[in-house]
């Protein structure tokens, strides 16, 4: 079979199975059988592939098809222009995150002197590592209470040579941390238990995705404890679902005099900003 051939198979296949986005997906997991760029497969198109290619990729493709993220199948995922290695150890870092982070390096750009930045769950990291690349005058320390999450984000900080400005500690939100900051950012599980999610999403890391109190426990308990770990005029930025806006805002207005709630690609209510 042609890489055309098993191309419009892999897609069909894919398509009976709810994937979105099956085409593009097919084209992804075959540039990764095949060690080439998925660009590189419009130049190729009649090239026959081998039985061990083949092989390969009906693996992949089986794996797709159960829900197995593309991510986690090719080993990384893009965010915010950055690669970064991802494991199911760690969440796919997803687009709608990108608000948080850009409202952090405005914040980060604005500040008048080197920002003392806390991400609380770093995961793969991604929220800190691209913080520091386009925000250089600041130093972040994260922090996750899964061990294997942290050495995935150890590997994605010294990949994208931030080691200077972002630092690794294990434990339980904030308490692994020493003194004060001027920012505080965090992309906790906020998913209620129970929750109805697509297979691909329910195959990261439960202990990453789910809280109790229908979602809210762990953001609830960060905007508590901040306030006292926050410098004069320092801030929080939460990611919530928009399930919990109503839990996270009676929160936000008991811990803080300023609240407010910025929206994702998609006009949700996806990050709590806080602040005194």
């Amino acid at each position: 079979m042609t890489v055309i051939e098993v191309l419009k198979a892999a897609s069909g296949h894919l398509q009976k199975h709810s994937s979105d986005s099956a085409r593009l997906d097919a084209e992804v997991l075959l540039a990764q059988a095949l060690g080439m760029r998925r660009l590189d497969l419009y130049l190729q198109f009649d090239r026959p592939l081998t039985d061990d290619e083949l092989t390969k990729y009906r693996g992949l493709i089986k794996r797709r098809a159960h829900g197995d993220p593309v991510a986690y199948l090719v080993g990384h995922k893009e965010f915010m222009a950055l690669d970064f290695e991802v494991t199911p150890a760690v969440l796919v870092p997803n687009p709608d995150t990108e608000v948080l982070v850009q409202r952090a390096v405005a914040i980060a750009r604005q500040a008048p002197q080197t920002l003392r930045m806390a991400d609380i769950g770093t995961g793969s990291g991604c929220i800190a590592i691209a913080i520091a690349h386009y925000a250089s005058d600041v130093e972040i320390w994260a922090t996750d209470s899964s061990r294997e999450a942290l050495e995935v984000a150890a590997r994605n900080v010294a990949r994208h040579r931030v080691t200077r400005q972002v630092h690794l500690a294990f434990g339980d939100l904030l308490d692994p941390l020493e003194g004060s900051f001027d920012l505080i950012c965090a992309n906790l599980p906020y998913v209620a238990p129970g929750t109805v999610l697509p297979p691909e999403v329910t195959a990261q890391p439960a202990g990453a995705l789910y809280a109790e109190r229908g979602g809210a426990a762990l953001v609830l308990r960060l905007l508590e404890a901040a306030p006292a770990r926050l410098k004069s005029g320092g801030r929080v930025l939460a990611e919530i679902d928009p399930q919990i806006v109503p839990a996270v805002g009676e929160a936000a207005r008991r811990a803080f005099p300023n609240h407010i709630f910025l929206r994702d690609l998609g006009g949700r209510e996806r990050v709590v900003e806080a602040w005194s």
